[in-house]
C-alpha cells in the first residue's frame, strides 16, 4: 500500500499541473451535470415492514383521493378577547379567511372550521385544515406567500391566526452562519498549527473541491438515484470534515519530511506513502459507517449514509493527488518562515543528517511529548481517571428516551408551536397526535362501527371520530384523538394496546385492522431505530475491527480503538441526556422544553463520530507503529508518535469541535442536540480516549499490544501502512545551510 501510494504522490508532483487540471475538469463537468440535471425528487419517508407504512400504503389505494402524500396546513383562529368565533363579526372575517386560503395555488380544499368538532369549547377557538394535491417538499413558493398572506390579512382585520403543518415554512435565520463560524475558526486553528497562510489554506481548498465534487455528482445524480435534496445535508458536514483533516495529516507528514531534509519530491512521496495510507484505510472506516446505515432498513437513511460515503471516497482521492499537486506549486511556503531557508538547498550528506537528527533531539520538547512521557510514568492513573470519568458522564444515558421531533418541541416564537399550543389549550393535548385506524372488510363500516364503539371505551382515548367508509365499502377509517399528548409514553402504550386489541373486536375478527396516523409514523420509527442500534453497532464496530487488524496487524489495538469509541460515544449521549431531556444547563444552551431524544441522534452520532474517532486512531497509532517497526520499544514508539502526530490530531480534532459547536447557536433545538453531541464526542474521543487513554494502555501492555497469532499473521495481507518498504538508507536529502531556490519551475 504504501509503495503504491508513494508512487501516486510523486506522479501527482511531477505531474502537478495536469493532476490539478483534471480536478477542475472534474469540480466543472460535475458542476455542469448538476446544473442541467433534471430537480432532485422530492424527499420520501418510508419503512418497509411497519404497521404504520402498511396504513400509508393501503390509503393510498383505497383512497386514491384523499392523496394520503399530500402536503396539509393546519390554520388556527381566536376571536378576539370577549368574542366568539361564531360572533357576526369574528365570522364573516374566518369565512373570507378560508375562502382566500381555498383559492391558493396547489390547494385542495379547505375545511369547514365551525364544523361542531372543528370548534373549542368555549366557542373562542376553531381551526380549518387546508389539504394540498402535492406533498411537503414539492410546496411552491407562490403557494408559500399565498398561505402566509392570507394569514396577515386575517390577523390585520383582529384575529389570531397561527398555522401548523407540513405545508407551513419553517422560518429560519440566514443560513451559512454555523459552518461560517466553523470554517473561520478551523482557518485559525490550521495557521497556528502551520504557522503558514499556504499551509493553512491548502487544506481548506481541497476540501472545498472534494465536497464540491461530491455535492454536484449527488445532485447530478439525484433524480437518476433518488436522491433527495437531503441527501446533501450529511455528505457536506462530513466531506468538509474528513477533507480537512485528511489534507491535514498529509501537509503535516510532508513538513516533517521536508524537516529531516529529504528533496521535495520524496518528501511528497513519502508523505503519501505513509500518511496517505493511513488516510485510506481511515476513510475505508469512515465509509464502512456510512454505508452501514443500510442495516436501518430506512430508505432515507440509506441513501443519505451512501451518498455521504461517496463524499468520503472523493476526500480521499483529493488528499492522494490533488494536494501532493498542491505541494508542487508552493514546496517551502508551506514550511513556517522560519524553516524556509534553513530547509531549502542541496542534499545533505549521511553524516550531517545523523547531525541535524541528533541536534532536533537535543530540542527541548513539546507540550505533546511531554505529555506522553507523563502517560507512561504514571499509566494507572491516567488510565483510571479517563475511563472513570468518561463513564460518569455516561450514567444518564442509561435513561435515554427516544423520539421525534413535533410542532410541539419548537421555538415559542414560532407560528408552529403557537398554533400547537392554542389547539393542546382548546382541545386537549391529544388532539396534536391523532391515530387513524383502519379497517379492511367485506362490509367494512359495519366492522368500524364495532371497532369504533370499542374505541370508545378504551382508556387514553379522548374521542372517536366518525366511520368513513371508501366508495367500494371495502375499507374505512376512523379518526382517534387520546387523551395525551404525541410524545406522551401513554401514548405510546395506547397504540401498542389497540394494535393488540382491536382485531379481536366484535366482527374484527376477520377483518385487517390497522393503526396508523403520524403520531403512530412516528412511534415505529422510533421502534425501528432502537431495534437496528445493536445490529447496526455489531456490523459498523465488526468490520472496522478486521479493518484496523490489517492495518496494525494486532489484535489488541483494534479492540482498544473499539471499545475506546464506545466509552466517548456513550458519554457524548450521556451528557445529551442531562441536557436535552433531564434540562441541565437547559438556560445555557437555550432548551425551551425539555423531552426525548430525536430517535436517529444515537444511530447517526455513532455512525459519524465513530469514522472520526478511527481517523484519529489510525493517525496516531500508524505514527507510533511506524516507529516500532523501526526497532523502537513501544515506549518510545509512543513518545515518538506524539512527537509527530499528537498536535496534528488535537488541531484536527479542535477542528471538527469548532465546526459542530458552530450549530449550537442554531435555532432549531435538534440541530444543537446534534451538533452539542458531535462535538462533545470528538472533544471526548480525541483527548480523552486517543491522547490519555490509548497511551496509556500501550504503557501497561508494552509490547504484548502488538500481539498477534502466527497464523493470522501469516494470513492477513501485509498493508505497509507505516511504511517500513519505503526506508530505503541514503534517500535524496537537502542541505538546510543552503541558499534558498525558486519554488517551481517548468
Amino acid at each position: 500500500m504504501a509503495t503504491l501510494l508513494y508512487r501516486i504522490g510523486c506522479l501527482a508532483f511531477r505531474r502537478r499541473g495536469l493532476t490539478v487540471l483534471l480536478w477542475l475538469l472534474v469540480l466543472g463537468g460535475a458542476g455542469a451535470a448538476a446544473s442541467s440535471a433534471p430537480p432532485p425528487p422530492a424527499d420520501t419517508f418510508s419503512m418497509p415492514g411497519t404497521e404504520s407504512q402498511e396504513t400509508v400504503d393501503l390509503l393510498k389505494e383505497k383512497f386514491p383521493a384523499a392523496n394520503a402524500d399530500g402536503a396539509s396546513a393546519r390554520v388556527v383562529v381566536r376571536a378576539p378577547e370577549g368574542e366568539k368565533i361564531s360572533d357576526p363579526g369574528p365570522r364573516r372575517r374566518v369565512t373570507a379567511l378560508v375562502a382566500e386560503l381555498s383559492e391558493g395555488p396547489q390547494v385542495v380544499a379547505a375545511s369547514d372550521p365551525f364544523a361542531p368538532d372543528a370548534v373549542s369549547e368555549d366557542g373562542r377557538t376553531a381551526y380549518t385544515i387546508v389539504t394540498y394535491e402535492v406533498t411537503a417538499m414539492e410546496v411552491s413558493d407562490e403557494a408559500h406567500d399565498a398561505l402566509t398572506g392570507a394569514a396577515d390579512e386575517a390577523r390585520a382585520d383582529g384575529l389570531r391566526v397561527e398555522m401548523g403543518g407540513d405545508a407551513v415554512p419553517v422560518e429560519q435565520a440566514a443560513g451559512g452562519t454555523a459552518e461560517g463560524i466553523g470554517i473561520g475558526i478551523a482557518a485559525l486553528i490550521l495557521l497556528a498549527t502551520f504557522g503558514s497562510l499556504v499551509a493553512a489554506g491548502m487544506p481548506l481548498l481541497t476540501a472545498v473541491v472534494g465536497v464540491g465534487v461530491g455535492i454536484s455528482a449527488i445532485g447530478a445524480l439525484g433524480s437518476a438515484l433518488d436522491l433527495s435534496a437531503t441527501a446533501n445535508t450529511l455528505a457536506l458536514m462530513i466531506g468538509l470534515a474528513v477533507g480537512i483533516d485528511y489534507a491535514l495529516f498529509i501537509v503535516s507528514r510532508y513538513r516533517s519530511e521536508m524537516a529531516e531534509g529529504r528533496e521535495k519530491a520524496e518528501a511528497v512521496g513519502r508523505a503519501v506513502g505513509t500518511a496517505g495510507s493511513a488516510v485510506v484505510f481511515a476513510g475505508l472506516t469512515v465509509i464502512v459507517a456510512l454505508a452501514g446505515l443500510a442495516v436501518v432498513d430506512v430508505p432515507m437513511l440509506t441513501k443519505m449514509g451512501l451518498a455521504a460515503a461517496g463524499t468520503v471516497a472523493i476526500a480521499v482521492l483529493v488528499a492522494i493527488t490533488f494536494v501532493p499537486a498542491l505541494l508542487g506549486f508552493a514546496p517551502f511556503r508551506v514550511l513556517r518562515r522560519s524553516d524556509r531557508r534553513r530547509i531549502a538547498g542541496r542534499p545533505l550528506s549521511e553524516r550531517q543528517q545523523r547531525r541535524a537528527a541528533k541536534q532536533a533531539a537535543r530540542q527541548r520538547p513539546g507540550p505533546a511529548v511531554r505529555w506522553a512521557g507523563f502517560v507512561l510514568r504514571r499509566p494507572v492513573l491516567v488510565l483510571l481517571f479517563g475511563v472513570l470519568s468518561l463513564g460518569v458522564v455516561a450514567v444518564p444515558a442509561t435513561r435515554l428516551e427516544l423520539g421525534l421531533p413535533s410542532e410541539g418541541t419548537m421555538a415559542p416564537d414560532t407560528t408552529q408551536r403557537k398554533a400547537y399550543d392554542m389547539l393542546s389549550g382548546s382541545f386537549g393535548p391529544g388532539f396534536n397526535g391523532p391515530l387513524l385506524v383502519t379497517v379492511e372488510a367485506d362490509d367494512a363500516r359495519s366492522v368500524g362501527k364495532d371497532i369504533a364503539a370499542a374505541l370508545a371505551d378504551e382508556p387514553g382515548v379522548a374521542r372517536v371520530g366518525p366511520v368513513v367508509p371508501n366508495e367500494s365499502g371495502d375499507t374505512a377509517t376512523i379518526g382517534v384523538v387520546p387523551d395525551r399528548g404525541p410524545a406522551d409514553d401513554r401514548t405510546r402504550q395506547l397504540v401498542e394496546s389497540l394494535r393488540g386489541d382491536l382485531p379481536g373486536v366484535g366482527r374484527a375478527h376477520d377483518a385487517e385492522v390497522l393503526v396508523g396516523g403520524q403520531t403512530a409514523m412516528f412511534i415505529d420509527f422510533s421502534q425501528v431505530l432502537d431495534d437496528a442500534l445493536l445490529p447496526y453497532l455489531a456490523v459498523v464496530v465488526g468490520l472496522a475491527f478486521l479493518l484496523l487488524t490489517m492495518v496494525f496487524r494486532s489484535l489488541l489495538v483494534p479492540l482498544k480503538a473499539a471499545l475506546g469509541f464506545l466509552l466517548s460515544v456513550s458519554a457524548a449521549l450521556g451528557a445529551i441526556v442531562a441536557i436535552f431531556q433531564w434540562g441541565w444547563l437547559a438556560d445555557v444552551v437555550g432548551v425551551d422544553q425539555p423531552g426525548p431524544i430525536m430517535s436517529t441522534m444515537p444511530i447517526m452520532m455513532i455512525g459519524v463520530v465513530f469514522g472520526l474517532a478511527m481517523d484519529y486512531e489510525v493517525f496516531l497509532v500508524t505514527r507510533i507503529r511506524e516507529a516500532h517497526v523501526h526497532g523502537e520499544s513501544t515506549g518510545e514508539a509512543v513518545v515518538t508518535g506524539f512527537r509527530h502526530g499528537g498536535r496534528v490530531v488535537s488541531a484536527a480534532a479542535l477542528i471538527m469541535t469548532s465546526v459542530f459547536s458552530g450549530f449550537i447557536m442554531e435555532d432549531n433545538v435538534f440541530v444543537r442536540m446534534i451538533g452539542l453531541g458531535l462535538a462533545l464526542a470528538v472533544l471526548f474521543d480525541a483527548f480523552v480516549v486517543r491522547m490519555a487513554v490509548v497511551p496509556a494502555l500501550f504503557a501497561v501492555l508494552g509490547d504484548r499490544a502488538w500481539w498477534l497469532p502466527k497464523w493470522l499473521g501469516r494470513v492477513l495481507p501485509d498493508m505497509d501502512v507505516e511504511g517500513g518498504k519505503l526506508a530505503r538508507p541514503g534517500a535524496p536529502a537537502r542541505d538546510p545551510r543552503a541558499e534558498h531556490e525558486p519554488e517551481y519551475s517548468g
